[in-house]
């Protein structure tokens, strides 16, 4: 006697949501019917009717799926492109865009995790004071003196922002944390590296649109910001230093609600927590990490240029399952993206200066590729795995 597989009843809105999750992590733009449908039958967690499938890739939402040929689909924000890439290297795109123009147009659902290092008020990448740095005096940016020989890289002087500066930085990361909530699928991680002298400006606006706060990561870092003596004055205050010598930077962690249980989403989305270094070893909130290396700087002369050894961790643990999507979108010189590559992610750059796109261009590939030890578990190519 034959038996029957019992397909399960289902809510088209769950339905929508599996096609929508299998469509974006494929690792192909066109998908099969009969993939689309094992993909779904994984997602929700047993076989679900083949005609409510199609119904929903025959009825979908205006824009959401495109029919390529009989029984092959695509995400129609994956297959026609509003914009081109301008670069693109092993599952990196780079777009040459504005960051809150390209998001508008962006399809929801689409992107499964943000890594990004933003402007901070949009005033110190504004045209003016790029050109006051890249000539090194004057404005937001502080050219510090050589030390030891080296010179060091301009810092921006967070001190300096006006009361109204800082009420169009809270505007500013408002407006983003909701661009990002309706483009993200449900469970993903953003994670937006701050100062901490306005962190707590940043966390409030991001979590006031609607993103949850999941804390932050501590970036150990021995930096040259902070610890001098008051200007004018080293001499008679020699024991006083202004501020602190700076020793981290936290990177603020959010996560779009989720749709369900952590288990739920993630048999949906792919998204939902972090990935673990190890069986035995979860992602931390703590990482070492030395200043960025001469020759990295060399491949990507960018003035907030983070390492490769800490950017290919928190790139790595953003997408729990390995699968998805990992948006940058101020991308600059494309260290976020050269991570992605390095850690095989599939990834996505914005960035509307011109100069910096250039950069990118050869910095992703040169990036990509260096032998970096990221901590004592780390193999030589980037990845993470157990000690040996």
């Amino acid at each position: 006697m034959t038996s029957i597989v019992q397909s399960k009843r289902v809510a088209p809105g769950r339905i929508r949501d599996a096609v929508v999750a299998v469509l974006s992590q494929s690792p192909q733009l066109e998908v099969t019917l009969s993939e689309i449908e094992a993909g779904v039958t994984t997602a929700l967690g047993g076989p679900v009717s083949p005609s409510s499938i199609r119904s929903c890739l025959n009825l979908n939402e205006p824009g959401l799926v495109k029919r390529i040929d009989r029984g092959v689909y695509a995400l129609t924000s994956r297959y026609d492109t509003k914009a081109q890439p301008v670069f693109e290297h092993k599952g990196a795109r780079l777009f040459q865009d504005d960051a809150f123009g390209w998001l508008s147009r962006c399809d929801e659902n689409s992107i499964h995790a943000v890594v990004t290092d933003p402007p901070y008020g949009i005033v110190e990448y504004s045209a003016r004071e790029q050109l006051k740095m890249r000539n090194g005096k004057g404005g937001v940016w502080r050219v510090p003196p050589k030390f030891d020989g080296v010179q060091r890289a301009p810092l921006p002087r967070f001190t300096t922002l006006s009361p109204a500066e800082l009420i169009e930085l809270q505007d500013f990361f408002g407006d983003l944390g909701a661009a990002l909530l309706r483009v993200l699928v449900p469970g993903a991680n953003v994670l937006v590296a701050a100062n901490p002298l306005v962190s707590h400006l940043v966390a409030t606006s991001m979590a006031k649109s609607g993103l949850e706060r999941r804390g932050e990561v501590v970036r150990l870092v021995q930096t040259m910001r902070g610890g001098d003596r008051p200007k004018g004055a080293h001499t008679e205050f020699s024991d006083v230093s202004v501020m602190p010598r700076s020793q981290w930077e936290p990177w603020l962690m959010f996560r779009k609600p989720l749709s369900g249980t952590v288990a739920e989403n993630l048999r949906v989305w792919g998204t939902g927590g972090f990935r673990r270094i190890s069986e035995d070893r979860p992602f931390g909130d703590v990482i070492r990490s030395a200043p960025t290396r001469s020759v990295e700087r060399a491949c990507a002369p960018h003035p907030s240029l983070k390492p490769q050894a800490f950017l290919r961790q928190v790139v790595r643990a953003s997408l729990p399952l390995g699968t998805g999507i990992v948006l940058d979108p101020f991308a600059g010189s494309g260290s976020t993206l050269a991570a992605a590559c390095a850690v095989t992610y599939r990834s996505i750059g914005i960035e509307r200066d011109p100069e910096y796109i250039e950069v990118a261009k050869t910095a992703i590939p040169s990036l990509s590729t260096l032998n970096v030890k990221m901590d004592d578990t780390a193999s030589p190519d980037g990845h993470i795995g157990r000690s040996r």
